[in-house]
Parts: C-alpha cells; sequence; structure tokens
C-alpha cells in the first residue's frame, strides 16, 4: 500500500500566518482557497479510507452554516455536538461558529444527566449527535431543557419528530443547498464578523471532582495555542520551509486537547487529519495512515511500553539485548552524560536496527508523539527515547487553550519537565508554588459562574492550581495538582501521582490510585495487570478468574512485592503500606476515568473509600 502523500506547503512561516488570521473559521477558508484539491479529512468507512478535500470541506462548512442559519441558528446561539470522532465533527464544529454560533462539544460517555446539564446550563438553542445510540441519551435531554428544539444527525435518526424536536439529517441539509459559491461567500461574510475575542466554544471540563463547568474559550485563545505549538515544530522540524503534516486522530475532539492541538492545529498548518477507528485498531491504523504527528496521552505510552517491551521479551536473545543496550544510553542522557565513542557507535547501530523495526510499526516517519493532558512518568519517556520515538512533552489546562508549555524536539529533552511555555505565553509561581499563567490564551471566564472566574482569574493571571517551579533553563517543572496533594497526620506533603506513576511501571500493576490525607501512611487501590494476573494463576494452577483470584491472600501478596519494590525507591512519607484489589479497571464507562483517562480521585475514593479506611484498622 502507498502512503499517502504529503505535499510541501507556501513558504511563508506557518506561525505568523495564524497570528494574522482574525479567526478560526477565516483562517480555515484561507487554507482551503489556497490548497483544495488536497486531502484534508480521511475515514475509513467499509474497510477503506475515503478522504474529503480541503475544497470539498469547506463547501460543507459553508452550505452547513447556510442550513444552521435558515433553521434559525443567529450569532452567539450555542450548539452542542455529541459524537465519536470522524469527519463531520470537524466540519459540524467549524460549521457553527460560521455561521456565528458557539459550538459545545460534549462527550460520548456523558450520562443523561450529564448531557441535561450540559444543554441546560450552556442554553443551547440546538444539538448535533451522531447516531441513535448516543441520540437515546441526549434526546430525553434536549426535550426537557425546553430551549433545544433543533436535533441534526449525521447518519439518520428514528423518528422525524420527537416531542417539540425537529430533527433533520444532515445530508438532507447538504443536499438541499443549490448554490455553494453563495454559500462560501456568506460564510466568508459573516466570518469575518468575529474577531479574535470572540468565543469560539464552551468546552465543558470533564474534571476529576464535581459538575463540569464550561470554560469560554475565545478565537484568540485557540488561535495562540496553534501559533504557539507551530512555532515549536517549524523551527525544529523543517528550518528551511514547512512541509505538509499528516495526524492520526484518536483522543475525544470533545476534550480541549485534542479538539485545539488535533483538529485546529493540523488546519491551520494546512495538514491532513485521519480518524482512528478506535483504541484497539489504533496500532493497525498507525501503520496503515503513518502519520508524522499524534497528539496522546501519558496512559497510551504506559500500555504501548508494556507491549513493546513483552513482545521483546518473546523475542529474547539478541532482541533483548539491543533494547537493554538503548535504554542503557537514553538512561545516560536523561542524566545529562555525554555518550563516549563506544557508545555513539551503539547508538548508531541500534539505529539501524531495532529502532528501524520498532518505527516502522509507527508508520516509518512519525516525526514526534506529543503527550499532554496528564503527567509523563519520565521513565516511559526514557523508554521510548530509546526505542527511537521522540515524545515531546507538554503541559495545559482547558482554561488555557489548552496548551502552555511544550518540550521542543531539538533542544535537550529533560523528560522530568513539561519545557519552556509557548511563544507569547507567560508563567510566574506564587509564592505557595501555585503555577500562573497570563497571555491570550487564557479563557475568558466560566459559563455563567463568575464566582469561579474571579476566584481562578487575578489581575489578568489564571491560577492554574498546579504546584511546581521553572528550572534554570526555563523548563516547567510540574510537582502535583495542588488539591490533590496528599497533607499526612504529621504535616508532610505527598505528590500522589508520582506514587501512582512509578507503581504503574510494574509488570503487576495497570493501574493505581494512592490516598492518606491526614493519616499515618500512605495506602491505595490497585488493578492488576489483567494478563499478569492471568500468567500468575496459571502457574499456580488456579482457575483464571481475576474476581477470584483477587480473594487469593497469595495473589495478593505477590501484588504487594511490585508496590514494595517502588517503596525501595520511595521516601519514608512517600512509601504505600497497604493495598486493596480494585473490583474493575478504571474506566470512562464506570466514571472512574477522565475522557483524557485521568483518575477521578472523588469517584474511586467514594467506590473505595470504606475499605481504604479499614486499612487503618485492621
Amino acid at each position: 500500500m502507498s502512503l499517502p502523500k504529503l505535499p510541501p506547503l507556501a513558504p511563508a512561516p506557518l506561525a505568523a500566518r495564524v497570528d494574522g488570521a482574525a479567526n478560526l473559521v477565516s483562517l480555515f477558508l484561507d487554507r482551503a482557497a489556497e490548497h483544495p484539491d488536497r486531502p484534508c479529512l480521511v475515514r475509513k468507512i467499509a474497510g477503506e479510507w475515503r478522504t474529503i478535500d480541503w475544497g470539498e470541506a469547506a463547501r460543507i462548512v459553508a452550505g452547513m452554516a447556510a442550513a444552521l442559519t435558515e433553521l434559525g441558528i443567529v450569532a452567539g446561539d450555542r450548539v452542542v455536538i455529541v459524537s465519536e470522532n470522524r469527519p463531520e465533527w470537524c466540519l459540524a464544529d467549524l460549521a457553527i461558529m460560521a455561521a456565528g454560533g458557539i459550538s459545545v462539544p460534549a462527550y460520548i460517555t456523558n450520562t443523561a444527566s450529564d448531557h441535561a446539564h450540559i444543554i441546560t446550563n450552556s442554553g443551547a438553542r440546538a444539538v448535533i449527535v451522531s447516531n441513535n445510540k448516543l441520540a437515546a441519551n441526549v434526546l430525553p435531554a434536549a426535550a426537557e431543557a425546553g430551549h433545544c428544539n433543533i436535533v441534526i444527525g449525521f447518519d439518520a435518526l428514528k423518528d422525524a419528530q420527537r416531542g417539540a424536536l425537529a430533527v433533520h439529517q444532515w445530508h438532507d441539509l447538504l443536499a438541499a443547498r443549490a448554490d455553494a459559491a453563495a454559500d462560501l461567500a456568506a460564510a466568508r461574510a459573516r466570518g469575518a464578523t468575529l474577531e479574535r475575542h470572540s468565543l469560539a466554544c464552551l468546552i465543558y471540563t470533564s474534571g476529576t471532582g464535581g459538575s463540569p463547568r464550561g470554560v469560554r474559550q475565545h478565537h484568540g485563545a485557540i488561535m495562540r495555542n496553534i501559533a504557539g505549538a507551530i512555532t515549536v515544530i517549524e523551527q525544529d522540524f523543517y528550518p528551511n520551509g514547512p512541509a505538509g503534516e499528516l495526524f492520526l486522530s484518536f483522543l475525544p475532539l470533545s476534550h480541549a486537547y485534542e479538539h485545539t492541538a488535533g483538529q485546529y492545529m493540523p488546519l491551520g498548518m494546512g495538514g491532513q487529519i485521519w480518524y482512528a477507528e478506535g483504541l484497539e485498531k489504533l496500532a493497525a491504523n498507525i501503520e496503515e495512515a503513518a502519520p508524522t504527528l499524534m497528539v496522546v496521552v501519558p496512559r497510551l505510552f504506559e500500555v504501548l511500553r508494556m507491549r513493546i517491551a513483552k513482545q521483546i521479551e518473546k523475542q529474547g536473545g539478541v532482541a533483548v539485548t539491543l533494547l537493554n543496550q538503548a535504554l542503557r544510553l537514553a538512561r545516560k542522557q536523561a542524566r545529562g552524560e555525554a555518550l563516549s565513542l563506544p557508545d555513539r557507535l551503539l547508538d548508531a547501530a541500534l539505529d539501524r536496527t531495532i529502532r528501524k523495526s520498532i518505527r516502522a510499526k509507527f508508520g516509518g516517519r512519525l516525526k514526534a508523539m506529543v503527550a499532554g493532558g496528564a503527567p509523563l512518568n519520565p521513565e516511559v519517556g526514557t523508554f521510548f527515547q530509546a526505542i527511537g520515538i521522540t515524545i515531546l512533552q507538554g503541559y495545559g489546562q482547558t482554561e488555557a487553550g489548552p496548551v502552555i508549555s511544550c518540550n521542543r524536539p531539538r533542544a535537550k529533552l529533560k523528560m522530568h519537565t513539561v519545557g519552556p511555555p509557548l511563544t507569547g505565553v507567560e508563567v510566574r509561581i506564587a509564592g505557595d508554588g501555585e503555577i500562573c499563567v497570563r497571555g491570550e490564551l487564557v479563557m475568558d471566564g466560566y459559563w455563567k459562574n463568575d464566582a469561579e472566574s474571579h476566584r481562578v482569574l487575578q489581575d489578568g493571571w489564571l491560577l492554574t492550581g498546579d504546584i511546581g517551579h521553572l528550572d534554570k533553563d526555563g523548563h516547567l517543572v510540574i510537582t502535583d495538582r495542588k488539591k490533590d496533594i496528599i497533607v499526612n497526620d504529621k504535616g508532610d506533603n505527598v505528590a500522589p501521582q508520582r506514587v501512582e506513576g512509578m507503581l504503574t511501571l510494574q509488570d503487576e500493576i495497570a493501574q493505581a490510585m494512592v490516598s492518606g490525607d491526614k493519616r499515618p501512611y500512605l495506602v491505595g487501590v490497585v488493578v492488576p495487570e489483567a494478563e499478569w494476573a492471568l500468567a500468575w494463576a496459571r502457574d499456580k494452577g488456579m482457575p483464571a478468574d481475576l474476581d477470584r483470584l483477587a480473594k487469593e491472600p497469595e495473589f495478593h501478596r505477590a501484588v504487594m512485592a511490585a508496590v514494595d519494590r517502588v517503596n525501595s525507591r520511595l521516601s519514608v512519607v512517600e512509601k504505600v503500606r497497604r493495598v486493596i484489589i480494585a473490583d474493575e479497571p478504571f474506566t470512562t464507562d464506570n466514571q472512574q476515568l477522565t475522557p483524557s483517562l485521568k483518575i477521578r480521585r472523588h469517584v474511586l475514593k467514594q467506590a473505595y473509600g470504606e475499605r481504604l479506611d479499614r486499612l487503618y484498622k485492621d
């Protein structure tokens, strides 16, 4: 199979061109006019990758914007999007903005009550939903709200009418458009009324606790983000002129990270977006699409690291030796030590052998995977550097567009940092260690929540709630979430994410949460790694039943042995003295993970709090 072509773009600096755009709609339409015949959005349908080029994408956006206007959507109206990642998601987002509206992305994992909260709180006039399965939770919420009476389905929805809801089909609305040129002209005219400070979208934070809040992201906040991110890539990957890029999208587009970095960044670069079929097919999709850049979360790296390491372990012999040597060199470089001549020769040999074969599994032309959304354990980052996959760890918040800082590709990578702030971003550290951010990327505030807006926005600075510091090179180091810091009964502070990250590096442990606020020591909930657990059961002649294994004292001791290995590398106050085995993995379905795969501490404490408390008594 031939790889997708990546045509070069015009030589003008991309970041400057993004900064020169008035809004996201104008930015998109300008890119489409420059190269209408190039691939833009690509999705696999019935086993075949199908492409929407830039010209067609622009016509769809303009046509749907006109249709929304005719349905009664006016400037400032909110429109909710509930869909899996697919081309129509992107086109709907742009069409809403091109109609003068404000898009409101919502997670497909939301319950009916979640949708009711978002639709009611945002005052949405309309909802765009992909299929009947998702509509089952969305339509009752829309009907209950009263003010949301327009529904558009990407796929055909059952029941043409449901109460006061007028249900339309995406394809039918577009098929009724007769004058594409007039629609494009109208979209440009409406787009000209939008300014950088105009509200683009309401991103409801999934939150690790409490009800979701609507973050008011304006056009300039998102464009500042993508201009800053493009500057990093432009300077280091193609200083002599930009080239087209191919992104593979699989994180939820309703999350600010993917919305900005996985959607508007490639659009701003004039690149291609391919939509993965899901996490279970991600590895195959990577080989097929051969992306140049990917936006990912640390949890994916942890899963991939374990899979790659196990595959190499199965090969045995030379493969294991090469991996161990690659890890030795990567750790040496991570400590800031120079490679000796023999090391440099070995490094070159590793490039031609183990790294080459692993890079082929990632499509063969991957420049970098950009990690964000949660802290990346430095050891995981070092592993990927060892196998030849560049990881750029970044940091951000929905309230800041969301990207605040990112490591640079060709600079000395510091896996324990999240890199220097992006261009146009100011960072200062408050007296208590809280990271504060200022710049165009900062939100306008929370939707209909002035009290919380005033709390986190002070004198133009966003108080992030994260604790950290700037090192001597200006790289930002994140310690933990301010509200997540554990203070034990002696007043010692413990950063739980560091401990949890070390636990999940063990082969026996897939997920973990530790607690111990106002307690004498830490305790935890752990999810055993499934393959390891089943292999352990076979070796012991026990039934391969995870529920039964969790009750076996010997199995618990085996898990605790992994915890103790981690304890040997921790300070006294960080040691995890006792653990319980989780009833099930932490997932988005059981609400124990956010859609960006961060643990929801309040949900886990609700589920396991009593049992964790008993660990201090038994």
